[in-house]
This record gives C-alpha cells, sequence and structure tokens, in this order.
C-alpha cells in the first residue's frame, strides 16, 4: 500500500489542448459566447468540444460553460466535460464576483490561466438580504485576481457592450480576441460573430469595443463637480407654485449642511403628501435646529433633515400603489427590459399586506379597536394574509393600484398615520433627550431611524430592531463611549435579517451594563 507510483511520462498530445471556462449568469450570453468559440475553433482546424452545466438559479448559481479544442490531426481527441482545480488556460467571468468564485474553485492559478472579466456587478441575492450595505468587495477580488492569475484583464465589459447596443458576449469576445490566449487572428474573431448570422452589426460594434477596452483600457471618466442642490422643476397651479416656492426658499435659507439635506427631504415629503405636510416637516426640523448650533457642524440638524423626512414618508399600502403606477416607473422597467416599440410588456406586481397594513387604513378610533380585538385581526388576517400576484398591464389591476394610490387625502385620518407621528415624536424626544449630555449620541439615534423601513414583514422587523436598539442604547448612555456603542449596535442590526449579530451586542452590553 505505501509503495511508490511508478513516474510516468505525460502524454505529449495533451500539451496541444486548450481549456477555456467561462462562468455567466441569465442574460449575460454565456451560450452565444460559447458557441462562437467553438465554432471559431473549428473553422480554424480545431476539434472542439463544449459542455455546460446550468446553475441552480439567475442569480444564486452561474452557468458553468467549458470548451476543451486542439488540432484536428490525426484521430477523434476525448475532451473532458467538467474543468478541473489547476487546469484551465483561460477563464471567462462575466461578472466581477463570478471571478472571485472561479479563483475560489481552482480555476484560476498563476502559472497558467489568463483571466478575464468584467468588473460591473449584478448583485447576489445574499448581497441584497442584507437590510444594510451587504455588497461584497470589489477591491478584494480585484486584487485576489491579480495575484491569482498569470494575466489578468480587467474592464467594464458590460457598460462597453451597452454603449455598442449589444450584450456583454461580444465586447468579452472582443477582450479574448485581444487576449491572444487563442491561436486564431483577429479576423477569425469577427467571422465567427458575422457566422451566426443574428445582431451581427451591433455584435461586431461591441466586438471592437471590447478589444480596445482590453487593450487600452476603458478612459475614466472625471470625478463629478460638486454642484449646488437644485430643486426640480414644478408644475401646477399658480397658487400652488407660489406656495411651493416660499417652503423651497425656507428650506434653502437653513444653515449649508442642513439645507443640503432639506431641500430634497421637502421635496420627497411633498411628494408623499402634501405643501402643508412639507411646512410640518420644516416645523419639526426648526425645533431641532433651535438646540444646535454651528460650533459642532449642524451634525444633529443635518442628520434631523434627512431622516426626520425618511420618518415622514412611510411605506403604507397608499404610497407602494402610487409608485406601482407612476409612469416614470414604467418607463424604467422597460429601459432596463429593453422593451422595444411595438412589443408588449406583462408586468406582474406581488402585494403581501399584513393584517395590521389593512387595519391601518381604517380611521384612526376605528383601526385602534380593531388591532385591539384579537378576533377581529384574526379575521382580517384570514383575508388578507397572503401573497398576491396583479398584473399592472391589465385594466383591472392597474385601476385599483391606481385608485389606492390616489387616497392621499385619506390617509390623515388613518390608525397607521397617527401611529407614525407618535413613534415619529417618540424617536425625536429620545434623540434630543440625550442632547445636553451627550451630543454625538443624540446625532447615533437619529441615524437609527434607518432602521424602520419598508411595508408588512419588512417594516415589522426593522421596527422590532429599532426598538431593541434603543433599549440597548439606554443600558450605556450614561457611558463616555455610548456613542460608539450606538453606532455598533445599530451596525450590528443591519448586518442581517434575523438579528442575531444584535443579540450577540446587546448581551455584551447586559455583561458589563
Amino acid at each position: 500500500m505505501n509503495a511508490p507510483l511508478s513516474h510516468k511520462t505525460p502524454d505529449a498530445r495533451l500539451q496541444g489542448i486548450i481549456k477555456l471556462a467561462i462562468l455567466a449568469v441569465g442574460g449575460q450570453g454565456g451560450g452565444v459566447l460559447t458557441n462562437w468559440i467553438e465554432d471559431l475553433a473549428r473553422a480554424n482546424g480545431y476539434a472542439a468540444q463544449a459542455t455546460s452545466v446550468a446553475g441552480v438559479a439567475q442569480r444564486t448559481g452561474a452557468t458553468v460553460y467549458y470548451i476543451e479544442m486542439a488540432p484536428a490531426a490525426g484521430g477523434t481527441p476525448i475532451f473532458s466535460l467538467m474543468p478541473a482545480a489547476g487546469d484551465v488556460d483561460v477563464m471567462i467571468a462575466a461578472e466581477l464576483m463570478e471571478a472571485g468564485r472561479s479563483i475560489m474553485r481552482g480555476f484560476v492559478t498563476p502559472d497558467r490561466t489568463t483571466l478575464i472579466a468584467s468588473t460591473h456587478r449584478s448583485l447576489a441575492v445574499s448581497e441584497k438580504m442584507v437590510p444594510g450595505n451587504g455588497i461584497a468587495s470589489a477591491e478584494e477580488v480585484i486584487a485576489a485576481a491579480e495575484i491569482a492569475a498569470r494575466r489578468f484583464i480587467a474592464a467594464n465589459f458590460d457598460q462597453v457592450a451597452v454603449k455598442q447596443g449589444s450584450v456583454i458576449s461580444a465586447s468579452i469576445f472582443g477582450a479574448l480576441a485581444a487576449s491572444e490566449a487563442l491561436p486564431f487572428p483577429r479576423s477569425a474573431f469577427e467571422e465567427a460573430i458575422k457566422a451566426g448570422g443574428k445582431g451581427v452589426e451591433a455584435s461586431l460594434r461591441a466586438f471592437n469595443a471590447g478589444f480596445e477596452a482590453a487593450v487600452n483600457g476603458v478612459q475614466a471618466e472625471a470625478a463629478p463637480v460638486a454642484k449646488p442642490v437644485v430643486m426640480g422643476a414644478v408644475a401646477g397651479p399658480a397658487r400652488l407654485k407660489s406656495d411651493w416656492d416660499r417652503l423651497a426658499a425656507r428650506a434653502a435659507a437653513l444653515p449649508g449642511p442642513v439645507a443640503e439635506m432639506a431641500l430634497p427631504g421637502l421635496e420627497k415629503v411633498v411628494d408623499f403628501q402634501d405643501l402643508a405636510y412639507g411646512t410640518e416637516y420644516l416645523d419639526r426640523l426648526d425645533k431641532v435646529l433651535a438646540q444646535d448650533k454651528a460650533a459642532n457642524g449642524w451634525a444633529l440638524g443635518r442628520e434631523a433633515a434627512k431622516y426626520i423626512a425618511n420618518a415622514l414618508c412611510y411605506d403604507d399600502i397608499i404610497r407602494v400603489a402610487d409608485r406601482k403606477t407612476r409612469a416614470a416607473r414604467f418607463a424604467r422597467i422597460k429601459g432596463e427590459m429593453k422593451v422595444k416599440d411595438g412589443n408588449l410588456m406583462q408586468l406582474t406586481e406581488y402585494f403581501h399586506p399584513q393584517a395590521a397594513e389593512i387595519s391601518g387604513m381604517m380611521p384612526a378610533s376605528m383601526g385602534a379597536r380593531w388591532q385591539a380585538d384579537p378576533a377581529k385581526m384574526a379575521r382580517l388576517t384570514r383575508w388578507f394574509d397572503k401573497g398576491r400576484r396583479l398584473r399592472s398591464d391589465s385594466l383591472t389591476a392597474y385601476v385599483m393600484l391606481y385608485v389606492l394610490g390616489g387616497l392621499k387625502g385619506w390617509r390623515r385620518k388613518t390608525l397607521r398615520h397617527r401611529q407614525e407621528q407618535d413613534h415619529l415624536q417618540a424617536w425625536l424626544d429620545t434623540a434630543m433627550g440625550y442632547r445636553a449630555a451627550n451630543y454625538d449620541l443624540a446625532v447615533e439615534v437619529l441615524r437609527c431611524r434607518r432602521l424602520v423601513k419598508g411595508y408588512s414583514d419588512t417594516h415589522s422587523r426593522g421596527l422590532s430592531k429599532f426598538d431593541r436598539v434603543l433599549a440597548g442604547i439606554a443600558l450605556v448612555a450614561g457611558r463616555a463611549d455610548a456613542a460608539d456603542w450606538a453606532r455598533r449596535l445599530r451596525d450590528a442590526a443591519l448586518k442581517d435579517e434575523e438579528g442575531k449579530d444584535l443579540d450577540g451586542a446587546i448581551q455584551t452590553i447586559r455583561s458589563f451594563a
């Protein structure tokens, strides 16, 4: 069993095999790119084989395409069906994190692999699920790629292709040609595209742009120059426009750092409800500013301008319906889906309101009675607590959403509005109560409002975390490092949906508080 294995000379015929792997997700043209490479090889006297293993879903697993090719001379070669770690000559990643995954799987090695990757991001489900910023570090992936690969070619090939009216498969094909990792001239790559017969002109434009990006890099855009905040153009009756101008001038007259947030905050609040609501926003902000000063950089007022506006614009059923029926949203979706004139776009909206959202739409006193009655809430749960899919391109569903979105005048009478107003005031009172003894802590408490967002179960989870964070802050409020602990608690709450990190942080505080 322990006898050494006899040394065997590697088969020289294996040295002529070129092994190429592609990681791509749905919509990136991985199959088209694979076909081009396979056709390219065969048209130039090579035997080639391509295989693919599909991922679990569009963003939970990329499809792995694998191509082997060798000069077609003397017999039929037997190729492998899947790439092996340490045995890939060219690795193509159609998105930056796919490059990272290819490195983790051992497909990229410094002795042989040319890694071609697009630097753009298509966020994975795991990144989107994090309540805070769950986006993985692109810098770390790029640093790892520069170490792991023999040669690393990177550019935003998706952007390059879009500018040419094509898709990333064509620009990546151009980068592959520029890399000279395959023994074929540029003209042969172009002939492979032409042989495909579909979208040839756009594909060739993207191919050429990808080739140039791989050779010369993409010219970096100049850093944006800071511009003063300018309100969007407002149209409407002269009387209302005059009232709006007065509110905008009032916001613009606030201290500079505060006005920078107050101007877009005012626009958001008025869009959410009406001009009177904008007045209420500025009145609340003035009360905070009365207890702030320039020596502190107006940090308290700046955070109040941002988070009071967010708190006033809560996500009730009225707002959700309103946003889903706006023309700008349909135009954005059509642009993202590349819907052409004459094509019909079918759009399905998903709704899942809880009983609390339904009772929250009732008059305040009536809704309070319903929420205090378990039997009535159970009845609402049976009627409404189920996911609903509405085709907003159909007349019935669209009209229903449009009518719901037009109930802004009713909103102030609802239980949900009264609850949100009470919660907002309690939050502000808590923050300002800390101001005299610990200014920085008051600022951090204002920032905790970012935990409350969304509607239905998303809103419930956020509100629960908000309450737990403020309870944790109360335990350390007398410490000199209370502001730092408030920040840690908030960051912990934003790390995961279940709140496990927050539980750990609170347990740590209780161990010494």
